[in-house]
């Protein structure tokens, strides 16, 4: 068997992962502990992240033509993938996390929605928080003021009740048209 035959199926792999993937990040995983990076991998697929290693010119093949070709200059050395399809964000604040604790994790790079990023570029994405909390803070925003302002004229009303039906009234009542002369 020819080696191109080999190594197709691994090429194939990668394109598919890749298809709809929103992120690729690669890292230098050398020097980190089986249980290190037992951990490393649980963490990753509790997020629905896909991280795995693949031979660099395989990576470089599967790269081809799209945007994740921008990463073939970090293609050297060991290098582990963690690809994700649905949150942009994922690998990159998963791996920065365990990277302070584990400083053998070097990360390379990474290309998130079609745009390539550094390490440094990386470190920040890691510090966007999952969707589910951004529009859970989003929400919160939203409800605040309405909540403030029922709960200032639920006390208005309870301190006055007259006063407060006279104020409702009013701002229900339409605006007189002053007396033409």
């Amino acid at each position: 068997m020819a080696k191109v035959e080999i190594k197709q199926p691994v090429v194939n792999e990668i394109s598919e992962k890749i298809k709809n993937a929103q992120a690729v990040v690669l890292v230098d995983y050398r020097g980190l502990t089986v249980a290190q990076d037992t951990e490393l991998r649980k963490a990753l697929r509790a997020e629905g992240v896909s991280y795995k290693v693949y031979k660099n010119t395989m990576m470089k093949r599967a790269f081809e033509g799209t945007d994740f070709a921008q990463l073939d200059g970090m293609l050297d050395g060991p290098s582990a993938a963690a690809i994700s399809e649905t949150d942009p964000a994922a690998p990159a604040r998963i791996l920065a996390e365990f990277a302070k604790k584990n400083p053998q994790l070097e990360i390379k790079g990474g290309v998130c929605e079609g745009k390539f990023f550094d390490e440094n570029t990386i470190k920040e994405i890691a510090s966007i928080p999952p969707r589910d909390q951004l529009l859970s803070r989003l929400l919160g925003s939203m409800q605040s003021p309405m909540a403030n302002f029922a709960r200032v004229i639920k006390q208005i009303a309870e301190k006055q009740p007259e006063a407060a039906a006279e104020a409702l009234a009013t701002e229900e009542a339409p605006a007189e048209a002053p007396a033409a002369e």
